[in-house]
């Protein structure tokens, strides 16, 4: 009788053939005979030797990885095996096969393959080209597509903010904004203009007027916010490059949900010109790749190399701060940080931090947009008017204490940490369920921004760098945790290549 591990031999026998377009292998693996069947989006093949005469004028499948294979038993002789794949170009994708054990070998009698779909999303995206704008013929980026959040200048197209009352009044833009401008410059053509939060205060990723993006690593959860657009365009690989913002997190949390490299630049390191902001003392520009190569080159494309430092591996951890970390992720943490070289460091009262930012953070939010929002009611969403609301009590006096208080926090900080990196959690939790309820989803952006408020209290970059996993019960995936850097100020940099040397291929 056939067993298991001759037919799981078989299967990756055909993964490999299968990457490599071994057309003869392919042949001997699918059953012979007018009944055998291959399937996709884009129709059903029936016949073995049709499906050779597809296979041999394609030219090789998209490269993939299998992420997860199940093999369920229907009898002696046959058996269906599932495997979820990554294409390399992003998303998730899934093939089911039919096997039958035949003149005793295991072949494939029936084939399906899923692919990302391609079709445009309108909660990912506001508008979308083919391109919406062309980078330079050659550049370093040539070949790269971009995701905009819904944030920047591009000349031509007015800025939604994520609002549509704000889209409707927007004059166009008479010029493109200078981070835009970097990237075009460098060959990279913008595929669209994509969603954001509300005025990019939130970091869930819930649009009440576009819908909530997909999030492309954990099905059914939020992608996170506010640079939820452009995440989930380089997740599902409609995009190479996002291109985002980060004042509390809104690039380091889409990454962790996503499992996407997600880098904060410096404060002031971008220019913020031609961009709506939310409260420019922590408002900063920042990328969201699949990879650190493409990272590294959209950040050396932006930023000026010559005022870039080195940083080295000298890692300090703060338990005051995993402490915030739900438990599945702290336990994911510390096995991950167990096997690194690590000093503990005292960064102070965790809680008197976050509302030190909060505080600043309200109170420039409200004197950026209060008057916009006072002559537009019911214009946002419950959740950021909410948060709206709040800032709008927080008078002259607490914002003077919260400025005072930010001095002196940053000279601590700056202290504590001097030249070394600090580790962390990106995000307190993976990505919630889009179905959590308000409370879940408060606690959890709660202990997040109590993870994401150092970065912005100094000015320090940070990056997300997707490290970890946490198993989440009735997945066959574990859901992403990113690991975030912060590094010294002007770092940028060389805090991909530290993070490099932390993966498992470094």
């Amino acid at each position: 009788m056939p067993d298991h591990d001759q037919l799981l031999l078989a299967f990756w026998q055909y993964e490999r053939a299968l990457m490599g377009n071994d057309l003869r292998a392919l042949d001997q693996l699918f059953a012979r005979g007018a009944d055998t069947i291959r399937g996709d989006a884009a129709g059903i093949l029936i016949g073995h030797d049709a499906i050779s005469e597809f296979r041999q004028g394609r030219g090789g499948a998209p490269a993939r990885n299998i992420l997860h294979v199940e093999i369920v038993h229907i009898s002696d002789d046959a058996a269906l095996v599932i495997a979820i794949t990554a294409p390399l170009t992003g998303g998730r994708g899934q093939q089911t096969q039919l096997w039958r054990f035949e003149e005793g070998s295991w072949v494939v009698a029936a084939a399906h393959v899923a692919l990302p779909a391609p079709a445009v999303n309108r909660s990912i995206w506001r508008t979308v080209g083919t391109p919406l704008v062309a980078g330079i013929a050659a550049g370093v980026l040539s070949g790269e597509t971009v995701a905009v959040k819904d944030l920047y200048d591009v000349e031509g197209f007015p800025v939604g903010a994520g609002i549509p009352t704000y889209l409707a009044e927007s004059e166009i833009a008479t010029a493109t904004s200078p981070a835009v401008a970097a990237l075009l410059a460098a060959g990279a053509s913008i595929t669209g203009i994509s969603q954001t939060d509300e005025f990019a205060y939130s970091i869930a990723g819930r649009n009440p007027h576009y819908g909530t993006p997909p999030n492309a690593a954990v099905l059914g959860a939020v992608p996170g916010g506010s640079s939820s657009g452009p995440a989930s365009a380089v997740a599902t690989g409609q995009a190479s490059i996002g291109l985002g913002t980060d004042t509390a997190g809104s690039i380091r949390v889409p990454a962790s949900y996503q499992g996407l490299w997600g880098l904060r630049t410096t404060h002031g390191s971008v220019s913020m010109d031609r961009l709506v902001a939310l409260a420019p003392t922590f408002d900063t520009v920042g990328w969201l790749t699949r990879n650190a190569a493409t990272m590294r080159t959209a950040a050396e494309s932006t930023l000026d190399t010559t005022l870039q430092r080195a940083v080295e591996q000298r890692f300090v951890v703060a338990p005051a701060l995993a402490a915030y970390a739900e438990p599945a992720v702290a336990a994911a943490f510390d096995a991950l940080v167990a096997g690194l070289s690590t000093e503990d460091v005292d960064l102070g009262d965790i809680d008197e931090l976050f509302l030190t930012f909060r505080t600043v953070q309200a109170a420039e939010a409200w004197r950026t947009h209060g008057a916009w929002i006072e002559a537009h009611p019911g214009a946002l969403g419950e959740d950021v008017a909410g948060r709206f609301a709040f800032a709008s009590t927080i008078t002259p006096e607490q914002e003077s204490a919260g400025r005072k208080a930010l001095g002196a926090a940053r000279t601590r900080l700056e202290a504590a940490l001097g030249d070394r990196v600090l580790l962390l959690p990106s995000a307190s939790s993976v990505a919630p369920s889009v179905n959590a309820d308000a409370e879940l989803i408060e606690r959890t952006r709660q202990g997040t921004l109590r993870l994401t408020c150092v970065a912005g209290l100094t000015g320090r970059p940070a990056l997300s760098v997707p490290l970890m996993g946490v198993h989440q019960p009735g997945s066959l995936l574990d859901a992403p945790v990113g690991l975030c850097l912060v590094g010294p100020r002007f770092g940028d940099l060389a805090l991909i290549d530290v993070a490099e040397g932390l993966t498992p291929s470094g």
